[in-house]
């Protein structure tokens, strides 16, 4: 627990079970859509779309529609009004995601800088117990000092 502790919560099995069923439905219900897995190469020569985009593809579109003669004959007009609302709705559901997901990522961040403040003290206690012999400390604190992310000693490699 952290001197300045923001947050106490727990996921419980139940909501983890929850979670899990609601993630199973979220793909089930998605699994004929998303059926794209691009390539590295691929993301990169891709057009994307935001906000301004969707906005100038579905003006496209609408001028498009009321005006046919100005759609080339090699342009399905048709498609590109189904792959403008898929793009869309997409978009809604990732922008919901990603509020979850932020919000997901601050709060793991926020429990996990506590977990990790609240060892360090702990672990530096330790540290002081065993420099001090207290019985027993020893192996504790040869363990945790392996696993310590800290700097650990610098090589020096011969020039």
């Amino acid at each position: 627990m952290s001197l300045n502790n923001r947050i106490s919560a727990e996921i419980t099995a139940e909501q983890s079970a929850a979670i899990a069923a609601a993630f199973e439905q979220l793909k089930t219900a998605l699994a004929s859509v998303l059926i794209i897995n691009l390539t590295a190469e691929e993301r990169r020569n891709t057009l994307i779309m935001g906000d301004k985009t969707l906005a100038f593809v579905n003006k496209t579109i609408e001028y498009a529609t009321q005006n046919p003669s100005l759609v080339p004959n090699y342009v399905d007009l048709d498609e590109a009004k189904r792959d403008y609302k898929l793009a869309f709705d997409i978009y809604a559901i990732f922008q919901q995601l990603s509020t979850l997901l932020r919000a997901m990522e601050d709060t793991g961040m926020v429990a996990g800088s506590e977990a990790y403040e609240a060892a360090l003290v702990i672990y530096h206690s330790i540290k002081g117990a065993s420099r001090s012999n207290i019985p027993g400390i020893q192996a504790i604190y040869d363990d945790l000092k392996q696993r310590f992310p800290g700097r650990g000693k610098k090589t020096i490699s011969p020039e």
